[in-house]
């Protein structure tokens, strides 16, 4: 996840504008980051974002993003794949069909996995699964869950060099301290800075 060097995700209205620095050494290290995924899994408010920008998109994360599986977890049931344009009606002109046709794997946003059962047992279940990584996206509530239970092995963070003074923090529904080890650290033109951390 992107954050602000005060550990904000976003400003308080959700905005997180201040990412996109242009910084190509930095995309390039985030493009790698989720092509080296097995699954993408979110929350439902980011998948119904998610599922409405890139299964069209054209920019060097939508290959990756569109190929890859994922899984939403939310209470909504299989519903929530409605927000996929697959899913949908088909375009009604040649105009509308050429302006939203769909990525490369764009059609896997309406075969989601829904997890909709415990948090840790669905986490879990998904983990049971070999192959490469798991990459959570967001939003913000969904990664504190995520921390707040110790289910994430793994922080692939990207410090942005600028104070919010407020906006949405992950690590706060934390209950006491977490301990963390640096494995990897690379910084870029822009100020941004990569560090990865593993749980002990």
């Amino acid at each position: 996840m992107a954050m602000s060097l005060d550990g904000f995700v976003s400003d308080i209205e959700g905005s997180n504008g201040w990412m996109f620095t242009g910084d190509q050494a930095a995309m390039a290290w985030k493009v790698d980051a989720v092509s080296n995924a097995g699954l993408h899994i979110m929350g439902s408010r980011t998948f119904r974002a998610m599922a409405g920008f890139w299964p069209t998109a054209i920019s060097p994360f939508a290959a990756p993003m569109n190929r890859i599986p994922k899984a939403v977890f939310t209470r909504q049931g299989p519903a929530i794949l409605q927000a996929a344009p697959a899913a949908n009606a088909p375009q009604t002109s040649a105009t509308e069909a050429q302006v939203a046709a769909l990525q490369p794997g764009g059609e896997s946003w309406a075969e989601a996995y829904v997890a909709g059962g415990d948090l840790a047992d669905e986490v879990a279940r998904l983990k049971a699964d070999d192959g490469p990584p798991i990459v959570a996206h967001g939003g913000a509530a969904f990664v504190r869950s995520l921390i707040a239970r110790n289910l994430v092995d793994e922080y692939a963070l990207l410090v942005y060099p600028l104070a919010l003074g407020q906006g949405l923090p992950i690590f706060s529904e934390l209950t006491g301290k977490r301990h963390l080890a640096l494995v990897d650290t690379t910084a870029f033109p822009s100020g941004v800075v990569a560090q990865t951390y593993r749980a002990v």
